[in-house]
């Protein structure tokens, strides 16, 4: 019991970073590499910790809008208005996302920015982390004892992970500039 409680806060806190933190994934490999706890445990508390953490990321950023300029503003609310607009689309891009290995902390803290409602959001999130979270626990089972298993704990300090985040930040200040008003349907902006 121990060992999944410092599970959820290792990854509680790695989710709360807004950048440069290791990805969940990483956590994950670690303890299924050094632990032996079962995988399921492992993929439910980190799926739980993980999108408690981006939540709270999110709903910390909706703070931050008070200190944006006017302009941003129209540009983040129209752009919430947008997303909610487009509904399937925002759950298909959402799945694949949640799917995929990308950082997620600029997603929520654009999310949070635009005003997006959260709780759906995150739900969508936490069940796409499930299944790619099971994908990477039952993966270290198996790289348990192979010199695999250590080319996975270079992977977050890697000069491609560095890249990734600073061009997911770009996009997040990129963001707050386009004009999202002229997308939405008339009578809406």
């Amino acid at each position: 019991m121990t060992s999944l409680l410092l599970l959820f806060l290792i990854v509680l806190g790695i989710n709360l970073l807004p950048a440069f933190g290791p990805p969940t994934w990483s956590i994950i490999l670690f303890y299924g590499l050094n632990s032996s706890l079962p995988a399921p445990p492992i993929v439910a508390v980190s799926a739980l910790a993980a999108a408690t953490g981006r939540f709270l990321l999110a709903y910390g950023f909706r703070y931050l809008r008070a200190y944006l300029p006017e302009k941003w503003k129209r540009n983040l609310v129209a752009a919430g208005e947008l997303l909610e607009h487009r509904k399937r689309g925002l759950w298909v891009g959402l799945g694949l996302f949640a799917l995929s290995p990308l950082p997620s902390a600029q997603l929520f803290e654009a999310a949070g920015l635009a005003g997006v409602r959260l709780l759906g959001f995150t739900a969508a999130f936490f069940l796409g982390r499930l299944v790619s979270y099971s994908f990477y626990a039952a993966s270290a089972k198996g790289l348990r004892g192979t010199s695999l298993g250590e080319a996975f704990t270079g992977a977050p300090t890697s000069p491609w992970g560095i890249a990734l985040q600073i061009v997911m930040i770009v996009l997040l200040a990129v963001l707050t500039r386009v004009d999202w008003g002229r997308w939405l349907p008339k009578g809406d902006n």
